[in-house]
């Protein structure tokens, strides 16, 4: 599965390209679709995901979903997106020495690239699965 990661961000921009997205665009959309893949490869057990970019007037919408149910977790703290439906990251306090470093080092930094490129972004998650997007 590992090997979807590449082959998404590959396509993804290529759509960028055909549809005459300029080149910072292009890499932002290739960004956030290697950490959402990413995201949905590690946090899930199923090996169905999916990634398509829809555009639109609005800009270009990136979707991936996989049919697990686990928490995304948050890019920082949850009022820092916007108050977007995303998992905690828990309070150094609630952590010990360098399991609070380790922790915060592992968990939301892809999140943080994603909020940072995104003009928005959110999770649903459904019984048939979870979707994250990303607005470009």
């Amino acid at each position: 599965m590992p090997g979807g990661v590449p082959e998404a961000r590959r396509r993804a921009q290529e759509a960028m390209r055909a549809w005459g997205e300029p080149a910072e665009r292009v890499e932002a959309a290739a960004l956030i679709v290697t950490e959402l893949v990413t995201n949905a490869v590690q946090h899930t057990s199923t090996r169905r995901i999916r990634c398509r970019l829809l555009r639109s007037a609005d800009g270009v919408r990136i979707c991936v979903w996989n049919r697990g149910r686990a928490l995304i977790p948050a890019p920082a703290s949850p009022a820092d997106s916007a108050g977007l439906p995303v998992g905690e990251v828990p309070a150094a306090a609630d952590l010990e020495g360098d399991a609070a470093l380790d922790r915060l080092a592992e968990d939301g930094r892809g999140l943080l690239l994603v909020d940072a490129l995104a003009a928005r972004w959110g999770t649903h998650a459904a019984p048939a699965g979870r979707l994250v997007w990303a607005v470009l």
